[in-house]
């Protein structure tokens, strides 16, 4: 069954699509999710033609799923085992194909925003997060091996990753910086992507198809807070116990409206301005990992609270249904700042530390994504191996 529900499927004549409003607010919604029958069944070009989908995200877990959960790859897993070919190959070739046929589908929405929209993102292999060059070697290659102008090559947001990025903007590659999760991190990135922009600018290239996007990952930073202060509450005592309570679901949000600041002040700038007026557009802001993991919050929440100019909102399937019936439209990611700051500052005097929160989620997402792709080769493994 496909997990992804098309628009006609829950909305009702007159309502008001909340995923299409989202334009009006300059914000753009990918799809953090890929599989073959989508690309095929025509619901993809549904999810473009009807809720303005403008993007994908994809990652290892995303494509262990895909391949794993599934019979779409079965041609090509035995037309390649049939070839003797090693696992990554196969692996490789599976998921060239489906971010080729995925970025053809967006190339129209990439034409028509002027080349703002209608990415498709493949990530490097989460075995080289802390390796320069072979994430430089390995975005070479897949950007290659893609060979279509409106993907992004995912790098991590590692400080290994941060040359990259300098170097493969430079060299007129899109990239899709991810799993940011402390706002010195998304700084670092930020501050790289100038640099290549103005290293390809001098060097004589047209800087103006350049495009990034810094993915900076939302619910999992209140998760672990939230552990956090569930720990803490258990010994704490009267104000400290209410300092606590009060910081639950709000981190997250208070991090990413920061750092939209940091945005908004970048862009103002006399170095982001001698760019844009050579072409250059503004490295925008993705909200990636969006979807509620605490069911007492609002199930739209990552969506709700982080509604603004020049920022895109990856989203799996089901918050995006969850949104489109019940989303509510209005600009919040740069409202009540003076909240969001202090928030941020309760945090500290509650005596968690953001510095070793982000640092600990940044370690487990690489492992995380390391185990996925090690078990999206066992996958393909196993799969090519039936008859």
């Amino acid at each position: 069954m496909n997990p992804v529900t098309t628009p006609e499927k829950t909305q009702t004549i007159g309502t008001q699509n909340a995923l299409l409003g989202l334009q009006k607010y300059g914000q753009s919604v990918w799809l953090d999710y890929i599989r073959r029958n989508i690309i095929l069944n025509g619901d993809l070009q549904k999810l473009i033609d009807q809720d303005g989908l403008r993007g994908i995200t994809s990652n290892p877990s995303i494509f262990e799923k895909a391949i794993g959960g599934s019979n779409d790859y079965t041609d090509l897993l035995t037309e390649l085992g049939k070839q003797g070919l090693p696992t990554g190959q196969i692996y490789e070739r599976i998921v060239v194909r489906d971010i080729q046929d995925s970025a053809d589908k967006f190339l129209p929405v990439y034409k028509s925003t002027n080349r703002r929209d209608g990415y498709v993102s493949l990530e490097v292999s989460p075995t080289l997060a802390r390796d320069t060059q072979g994430t430089i070697e390995e975005a070479r290659r897949l950007w290659k091996a893609v060979n279509r102008p409106n993907i992004m090559i995912k790098v991590p947001g590692t400080p290994e990753g941060v040359e990259p990025v300098r170097r493969l903007i430079s060299e007129r590659i899109n990239i899709n910086i991810t799993l940011l999760f402390a706002q010195e991190a998304y700084i670092a990135v930020a501050e790289a992507y100038l640099d290549g922009l103005e290293a390809a600018l001098k060097a004589g290239k047209d800087i103006s198809g350049i495009a990034s996007v810094a993915s900076f990952f939302v619910s999992r930073i209140d998760s672990l807070v939230d552990s956090n202060i569930d720990e803490r509450v258990k010994t704490a005592k009267g104000a400290e116990t209410q300092l606590l309570e009060l910081l639950r679901g709000k981190v997250a949000i208070a991090n990413a409206k920061q750092a939209y600041r940091y945005y908004q002040k970048m862009i103002e700038t006399p170095r982001w301005k001698a760019l844009a007026a050579k072409g250059a557009q503004s490295q925008r802001l993705l909200w990636a990992s969006t979807s509620t993991k605490n069911p007492k919050y609002r199930d739209v929440l990552y969506i709700e609270e982080l509604i603004g100019p020049d920022t895109v909102n990856t989203i799996p399937p089901a918050t995006m249904d969850a949104f489109r019936d019940h989303g509510v439209l209005r600009r919040t990611l740069d409202n009540d700042l003076a909240a969001a700051d202090k928030t941020m500052s309760d945090l500290e005097k509650a005596g968690i530390s953001m510095k070793q929160v982000t640092g600990k989620l940044l370690e487990d997402a690489i492992r995380l994504f390391d185990d996925a792709f090690t078990q999206l080769h066992q996958v393909v493994d196993q799969k090519r191996a039936q008859p």
